[in-house]
């Protein structure tokens, strides 16, 4: 087929297909069926699934050329700012059509009398600002805009970067939103659907590009593409499909569930991205070489990839207006736990339940999934090129993820609702423990060891963590003193502000919470490397710990000592019956933050000892100095 035909011929293929399954969809589902009561009229019950279909093939549009440009295409060639330019196009749609969307949900939620009068506009306004659905499409219409001027604008990988970051927080919102059409934010499945989006999103934004820019690609520009595209559509369909599994495990209560239309929906949805991930692994990566050189078989692929991943598209839009088998059988909230949580208190905590207990966090897992199995390959490809990796470091990974993975979906994830002490406890872990056997381990060093240097003008992931590593806010938040007072920061966070509240009332919070504390406790953790400790660098180092030692005493004896519940209308309402009251809890949750102090004691103790042994005279047989390595 002509390249340039390809062009107008794949998106068309796209945007039918998705069309024909998402009407064929709503017919089977009863999504558009007409309601007995306050019924909006035909226009909105088919409209706005219709509107909610343009949403994601917008907001693909604009991710996955974006992580394209970041990872596969080279900064300043005319494929890179033609990604650019669509990423634009589809952040002005996703901008036109989220409004679209906000306005038909709001007509379907609360049927009003359209009208130009001020009343209506006064209904509106309220719906976009005091309630949550409306946030959200507010918030992704406003991101989408901002979105739309920086990829038109930005040139620089910094600055693409920052897009790219910004085009993924602008679908969080809308991703909160599950299958039912309901926000999702104290749904445990919450994360599944924003993974499911966001993949989803990368791997059909890729697919539109690569049909784009084959004209204007040459044969190895277009080999290289491909390639990289196939390693990033790979990870993207693992996240499609763990999260969409995920997902499905909340909807269908039942194996019967599958014949209802829900289940035939989803089963058509399954179906068509099983198909096109079949695809990819069988015949991508064997038709690379022919694509390159001109041939057409790869390119009917595409076009039969883009004709599934349309009907997969509109399956997806018609679920988001067909009611879940699980979702209709509704049990009575009659406790603060159920009311808070969407689950009744726990059962006693015991002995066998520290082993038992698992609220996976489908986030956290797989980053300890893919964290592990990199890691292992790296380690693999170091030892065959000549570099024995220690296997002390490699213990020291697998331990940190593994703790990380026990931390956020084990039995401190499964009480943390009912119990500040096990919040407090993960926060402990994952501020202190799990980045000093993170740090220990090296990841960064093993990356430059075995990931192959880019030559031909981009940046992979070899040449973005050395840019992340080396860049001039990195070196500042290494240093001792700024990295002591980030933590001590993160410390008083959970302590003393409305961000622990946060983490409490809304699963994204508690995801921001992880998130910060792991990363001020890897540059805590980066920045006690024990080498110069003579230097005036390594006696800020031993100051700062020093002080740290005594800020986080400060907080585990304030916290012990509070007459005061943290939170109280959370975790004095769960009407727990078991275990210590609330405010006993709470000075357990203390005990907690002492751990970190004594832990912050113990590491000065051995920065004092080891200066001390700098220090002592030696002969003069000079000692042969040790080479830094250069990517650290």
């Amino acid at each position: 087929m002509n390249p340039v035909v390809l062009r107008i011929v794949g998106p068309t293929i796209l945007v039918v297909a998705a069309l024909i399954a998402v009407v064929v969809g709503l017919a089977i589902g009863g999504g558009a069926a007409p309601r007995l009561t306050s019924d909006p009229g035909a226009l909105v019950r088919w409209g706005l699934p219709a509107a909610k279909l343009f949403v994601n093939l917008s907001g693909a549009a604009m991710l996955g050329p974006l992580v394209l440009a970041v990872f596969a295409l080279p900064s300043g060639g005319k494929p890179f700012i033609v990604a650019l330019n669509i990423a634009s196009a589809g952040a002005a749609t996703l901008t036109i059509t989220s409004g679209v969307v906000a306005f038909l949900t709001f007509l379907s939620s609360f049927n009003p009398q359209v009208s130009l009068g001020a009343e209506f506009g006064a209904q509106l306004g309220r719906f976009l600002l005091d309630t949550e659905l409306g946030r959200s499409w507010l918030i992704t219409a406003i991101l989408a805009s901002v979105v739309t001027v920086l990829a038109f604008a930005v040139r620089s990988y910094g600055a693409v970067l920052f897009t790219t970051v910004l085009a993924v927080i602008s679908l969080i919102p809308m991703a909160t939103q599950g299958h039912s059409g309901e926000l999702a934010n104290h749904d445990p499945a919450v994360m599944s659907l924003v993974l499911h989006v966001i993949s989803a999103a990368i791997w059909l934004g890729g697919l539109i590009l690569l049909v784009v820019v084959r004209p204007i690609s040459s044969p190895h520009e277009l080999e290289s593409v491909l390639r990289r595209y196939s390693t990033v559509a790979l990870i993207a369909f693992l996240g499609v499909a763990i999260s969409g599994y995920a997902r499905t495990l909340t909807a269908l209560g039942r194996w019967e569930d599958l014949a209802s239309p829900y289940g035939l929906i989803l089963c058509t949805k399954i179906g068509a991205l099983l198909i096109m991930g079949i695809l990819g692994a069988a015949y991508r990566r064997r038709l690379i070489a022919k694509a390159s050189e001109g041939r057409g078989a790869f390119w009917m692929i595409v076009c039969v990839e883009l004709g599934f991943m349309g009907i997969a598209s509109g399956a997806a839009a018609a679920l988001a207006r067909t009611a879940a088998p699980a979702d209709t059988v509704t049990l009575p909230q009659t406790t603060a736990a159920e009311i808070l949580t969407d689950a009744p208190v726990p059962i006693e905590l015991t002995l066998q339940r520290w082993f038992t207990a698992w609220s996976p966090d489908l986030l956290w897992v797989l980053v300890a999934g893919f964290g592990i199995f990199f890691y292992l390959v790296g380690v693999q490809r170091a030892r065959r090129r000549g570099y024995p990796w220690p296997a002390r470091r490699t213990i020291s990974w697998i331990a940190g993820m593994g703790v990380l993975l026990w931390t956020t979906s084990g039995p401190l994830a499964a009480y943390d609702d009912s119990l500040i002490s096990m919040r407090f406890l993960s926060f402990a872990l994952l501020s202190l423990a799990i980045p000093l056997l993170l740090v220990f381990a090296a990841p960064l060093t093993l990356a430059t060891l075995v990931i192959h240097p880019r030559d031909d003008g981009s940046r992979g992931p070899r040449e973005w963590l050395l840019w992340a590593a080396r860049s001039p806010l990195a070196r500042f938040a290494q240093r001792p003193v700024v990295a002591a007072a980030l933590f001590a920061t993160s410390l008083g966070l959970i302590h003393y502000s409305d961000l622990f509240r946060w983490s409490l009332y809304d699963q994204l919070g508690a995801e921001w919470m992880i998130s910060q504390l792991l990363v001020t406790g890897c540059l805590f953790a980066r920045s006690l490397a024990l080498n110069a400790s003579t230097t005036p660098e390594g006696r800020w180092r031993l100051a700062s710990l020093t002080a740290l030692t005594g800020v986080a005493t400060f907080f585990g004896i304030a916290t012990i000592t509070r007459s005061d519940l943290i939170v109280a209308e959370w975790f004095g309402a769960m009407g727990r019956t078991w275990g210590p009251t609330p405010l006993q809890d709470q000075a357990l949750a203390g005990g907690a933050t002492l751990m970190i102090a004594g832990t912050l004691a113990i590491l000065t103790g051995i920065s004092v000892l080891h200066t001390k042994r700098n220090n002592r005279p030696t002969d003069s047989t000079p000692v042969p100095a040790v080479r830094k390595d250069p990517n650290l």
